[in-house]
């Protein structure tokens, strides 16, 4: 009897042992196999979002570049038809830029980045460069207040200090000239801001002023005359606002007097040149004379070393 107790007290602790070390020990760090599954496809979710297929971002730039392109351009091109050319390049950039930045964005989320912490750290570099920039910004706000001001548009000759030339473009940092003998010159917004800007195209009309100088023995009505008609002669003078002669002053050898011929901003250029030869046939076909300046006595040039003229 007390065998049969005695094997029977182990086979159950047999049994007990085996149990534990087949089955896992119950507790709380103990999960199923459902939830190690969840864990183990939240792990892997980044790794196949950073695997993804780089076909869609591709697919984005293929299509994205020439569309951003092509409504850049129709953009540009429809309202320079109907409001300007000016008018017209600043559409392009409102339209190219923004869609440069739309685009970018549906990239990055095609390949996987997250752009909340990109859009915070954009901020904290937008402020450092802000610091950096400090030239670009203002260059930036003046573009603003040349754009609304509209002191000038594409396609104006303006006049800045001793530079004068066609404006070609009016960015957001600069304004680009084409002179006269066919240079390049890029003036920053900022510096328009702050000098006098003659627009030479403004208007449609411009007037052209030749000074006259005619010898005292002369009858003053007589060469009033003669000069009149000369302006009146030439193609490109308007009879509205029609020519006129001004007296100046008196001169130590002669009287000057100034004629004012008016004409189109097109053809100001060609009547500038070319009426000083009209007026010069009518006033010797009438006997008017035209004095001589005084002879100028030459200037020595100081020995080298020396400062100013001897």
């Amino acid at each position: 009897m007390r065998s049969l107790l005695m094997r029977s007290l182990l086979q159950d602790a047999v049994d007990s042992v085996g149990a534990s070390l087949v089955a896992p020990p119950p507790g709380p760090d103990s999960f199923s196999l459902a939830a190690a599954a969840d864990t183990t496809r939240s792990a892997l979710e980044p790794a196949v979002a950073a695997g993804a297929p780089l076909w869609r971002p591709l697919l984005v730039v293929a299509i994205g570049l020439p569309l951003l392109g092509w409504l850049t351009l129709w953009g540009r091109s429809v309202v320079s038809r109907r409001v300007g050319p000016h008018r017209g390049l600043i559409t392009g950039k409102l339209i190219f830029y923004p869609g440069v930045v739309v685009m970018a964005t549906l990239v990055l989320r095609e390949l996987g980045f997250s752009l909340t912490p990109m859009l915070g750290a954009a901020g904290v570099v937008g402020i450092a460069l802000g610091f950096a920039s400090q030239t670009s910004v203002s260059n930036i706000v003046a573009g603003f207040f040349l754009v609304g001001e509209r002191p000038f548009v594409v396609g104006d000759i303006i006049e800045i200090g001793s530079t004068a030339g066609t404006v070609l473009s009016v960015g957001m940092l600069s304004v680009k000239l084409r002179t006269w003998d066919n240079r390049f010159i890029r003036v920053p917004n900022e510096s328009l801001m702050k000098s006098e800007v003659t627009n030479l195209t403004r208007f449609p009309i411009r007037r052209v002023d030749i000074v006259v100088r005619i010898s005292y023995d002369e009858d003053l009505d007589h060469v009033q005359e003669v000069l009149l008609d000369a302006a009146r002669a030439h193609p490109s003078s308007l009879m509205e606002p029609e020519p006129r002669l001004f007296f100046v002053s008196f001169g130590e050898t002669a009287i000057h007097v100034k004629l004012t011929v008016w004409g189109t901003r097109d053809d100001r250029r060609e009547l500038k040149h070319s009426l000083p030869a009209l007026m010069k046939r009518h006033l010797d076909q009438a006997g008017i004379r035209i004095p001589h300046l005084p002879a100028v006595v030459p200037l020595t040039v100081a020995p080298s070393g020396s400062e100013g003229f001897g």
